[in-house]
């Protein structure tokens, strides 16, 4: 079970027990459920922005990795091309062209 759901158990069972053996009374015990409800709300609040940021930073990281990989394969069929022009200039009696001038 991940932390949410042992948080949500955590939350039901605490509550049940609470109101089995309350010592206060009923606006007491409201007032307390209302607390410990705005508790949870602010905590899943703060997870909810924790797991966005984990996802945006995740993605970011994706992102980067495609772009490096697109720009290796770019690379590579850029000189397949290179190479496929210096054996068909080769093979038609053309000396292989350079691209740094001498």
């Amino acid at each position: 079970m991940d932390k949410f759901g042992s948080f949500l158990l955590g939350l039901g069972v605490g509550v049940g027990v609470g109101l089995l053996f309350a010592p206060r009374s009923g606006e007491e015990t409201r007032d307390l459920l209302l607390t410990k409800a705005d508790e949870g709300k602010d905590y899943l609040k703060r997870q909810s922005e924790g797991l966005r940021g984990s996802a945006e930073t995740i993605v970011d990281k994706g992102r980067d990795v495609l772009n490096r990989q697109r720009d290796s394969l770019s690379d590579a069929i850029e000189a397949g091309r290179q190479a496929y022009r210096e054996k068909v200039d080769l093979a038609q009696g053309h000396p292989p062209q350079t691209s740094h001038p001498v």
